[in-house]
Formats: structure tokens, C-alpha cells, sequence
């Protein structure tokens, strides 16, 4: 088995460095490549996915992806911005699923900006469809108004669009995964104004007569958004367009207290996958050892268990990271009284005692 390495920019070199050391401790004997992306390979190729990293992640079996992203860029043309790196990925590997689960764990309940009695146990799987939507449909661009409010005007325009192919797809993985947990999904739509949503929740509703055992329900978008913060643990699965789900992910991770803690899937038809922390790269933190590690330490063990078929060295991952929590270790981002602050690699070495069996304690 081969993994690319992708560090990326900003805090994507430190958080990247904990994440392969935990992996090393493992002795899985699996190869590791790195390569750069994003700004960083702008830097040094000139595209912030050069051909040789493109190649290397298809040659892979599984993509271990750090951050990506500066604020120097945002002047770049889009095609050259670091984060089209990460677009690119997604395309190129027919990355279609992105799996973000939202866990709070129960040493954190204090870090969310939710009630405690709202958000423990929280336990919410996020599925977003990756590469439709309006983030790849076409025509798209800017253009001279001929019509509208303002003829005559200067405009821009993007395109949201959905084959059944594509929903099916994304719904067939939602229903499967809720199969594995609590038999409910949520499908998240606009379809009282949207076309392309109400088209949406056809499809869906129709791939549903395949799983009875499953629960489904319609929510509109403004709704789920307004439920993940007064009723979070009525969700199991929610599964969603590309735009949508991009902000309702992110909005599931601040319910646990922290970005930083949280690691995501993308995969394809064959669960070969990409495998990030949903936080971005940090320009403002970057170098200054601060950042929390634990994201990304999940998202490596995300990929032990759904793309390299190693569910107990998942496991042991995972629990090692539950017993660092547990011994009151904390980065600056989930710190609170009572509590021990540590720094980006000071985590990493926690978790790797506690995966080699060795105490953790807070002093």
C-alpha cells in the first residue's frame, strides 16, 4: 500500500508531521511519499497542483492531505490559488463522497457554544456530494447583462446543476452508511425555490424504496441550519449538495467545540479517498507549534479504516486520542480551566505514547 503525503501550507506542514509519526508507530509497513501542493508548490512549479503531485495521488492508494492556502495568493487568478489544488484532487480522483462526522467528545462538552445537555453525545455524520453543484457546473463566468434588473450592467454567473447519476450515487452511500449506525438520514434541500433540489429530492425519495429499514426525511437548508444549533442530536446522517453541505459541515463542527478536531473523507466509487482535517491551513498560527494536531491524527485514521482496510489500527488511533482527552491534555483552541495547553507537537507525542501503551498524565 502506498499513501501520498500532501502537507500542504500554513499550519499543513506541523499537523502533517504529528499524523505520519502517529502512522510510523503503527509498523503497517505501508510507503509514504510526499509532495508538495498548494501555495508551496506554486512557489516551486508555478500551479498549486503540478503534474508530478497529480501523478503521485493517482498512483497512491489512499491521499493524506494537510491544509492549503495563504492570504499572499488571494490576488493570484483563481486558477492559480492555492486552493484550486484541492478542487483539482477532488476531480481528477472522482472523489464524490465526503464523509465529515461531527463527534463531541465528552471531555470537550465545555468547548462548544452550545447548552452541555445540547450537544453531549453528539454523534452526526455529514455526507456532502464533492463534485457537482454549482462549484463545478457550467457555463460560468462574467459577462454584460442583457436581461434582468439591470441590462446593460456587469455580471457574474455560476451554474448549479445535478445529473441523476450523481444523486443517486451520493444517496445510495447516505442510506448504506445509516445502515451502520442509526437508520436515519437527513436530505437537506432548497427544493421550494431551487429547481435543481426539487429534482434532488425526487431522486433521493426514489433510491429510498430500496432501504426500508432506513428513516428518511426532507429538510430545506435554512431549516437544517437552524436545527444543527437548537436540536443537534435529532441528526444521524445528512447527506447534501456540494454548497450546502460545505457550510453546514463546517457549521456541525463548531457544535463540538472546535474545528480542530474534526477529519474528513472524500472517496470514490472504490473507497479509495483523500483524507483531511476540515480546518484550513492558518496563516495567522503557522510556525508557531500552536495548532492541534487531532484532526488530522483522525483523518489518518479515517483512512486506516475506509480506504487500507486496517479497522483495528483505526481503532487504536482513535482511543489513543480518546485517552489524551481523557488525561486533560489540551491544544490552545479546546484549552479550558483545569485543563493542561499544550502545543502542536506535544499532542502528537501524546497521542503516540498513548498508542505504545504508556501513561499520559496532565503534568
Amino acid at each position: 500500500m502506498k499513501i501520498a503525503i500532501l502537507p500542504g501550507d500554513g499550519i499543513g506542514t506541523e499537523i502533517m508531521a504529528e499524523a505520519v509519526k502517529v502512522l510510523g508507530a503503527l509498523d503497517l509497513g505501508f510507503d509514504t511519499e510526499t509532495a508538495l501542493v498548494g501555495g508551496a508548490a506554486y512557489e516551486a512549479h508555478g500551479h498549486p497542483l503540478p503534474e508530478s503531485t497529480l501523478s503521485l495521488a493517482k498512483a497512491a492508494d489512499a491521499v493524506l492531505f494537510g491544509a492549503v492556502g495563504d492570504w499572499k495568493y488571494d490576488k493570484l487568478e483563481r486558477a492559480l490559488r492555492p486552493e484550486q489544488a484541492i478542487l483539482g484532487l477532488r476531480k481528477h480522483l472522482g472523489l464524490f463522497a465526503n464523509f465529515r462526522p461531527a463527534i463531541c467528545y465528552e471531555e470537550l462538552t465545555h468547548a462548544s457554544s452550545l447548552k452541555p445537555e445540547l450537544i453531549a453525545g453528539l454523534d452526526i455524520l455529514i455526507i456532502r456530494e464533492l463534485t457537482g453543484d454549482i462549484y463545478f457546473g457550467q457555463p460560468r463566468g462574467r459577462r454584460t447583462a442583457v436581461d434582468g434588473h439591470f441590462p446593460g450592467a456587469e455580471e457574474a454567473f455560476d451554474t448549479m446543476r445535478y445529473s441523476r447519476p450523481e444523486i443517486e450515487r451520493i444517496a445510495h452511500v447516505a442510506f448504506q452508511a445509516a445502515r451502520k449506525r442509526r437508520g436515519k438520514v437527513t436530505s437537506v434541500d432548497k427544493a421550494n425555490v431551487l429547481e435543481t433540489f426539487q429534482f434532488w429530492k425526487d431522486v433521493v425519495t426514489e433510491v429510498h424504496r430500496s432501504y426500508p429499514d432506513v428513516e428518511l426525511e426532507h429538510m430545506y437548508v435554512d431549516n437544517a441550519a437552524m436545527q444543527l444549533v437548537r436540536a443537534p442530536k435529532k441528526f444521524d446522517v445528512v447527506v447534501t449538495g456540494n454548497m450546502f453541505g460545505d457550510i453546514l459541515s463546517d457549521e456541525a463542527a463548531m457544535l463540538t467545540g472546535s474545528i480542530g478536531m474534526l477529519p474528513s473523507a472524500s472517496l470514490d466509487q472504490r473507497n479509495k479517498g483523500l483524507y483531511e482535517p476540515s480546518h484550513g491551513s492558518a496563516p495567522d498560527i503557522a510556525g508557531k507549534g500552536v495548532a492541534n494536531p487531532l484532526a488530522t491524527i483522525l483523518s489518518a485514521a479515517m483512512m486506516l479504516r475506509f480506504s487500507l482496510n486496517q479497522p483495528e489500527a483505526a481503532d487504536r488511533i482513535e482511543s489513543a486520542v480518546q485517552a489524551v482527552l481523557a488525561a486533560g491534555l489540551r491544544t490552545g483552541d479546546i484549552w479550558s480551566e483545569g485543563t493542561r495547553r499544550v502545543g502542536t507537537r506535544e499532542m502528537g507525542d501524546a497521542v503516540l505514547a498513548a498508542l505504545t501503551g504508556k501513561t499520559i498524565t496532565k503534568s
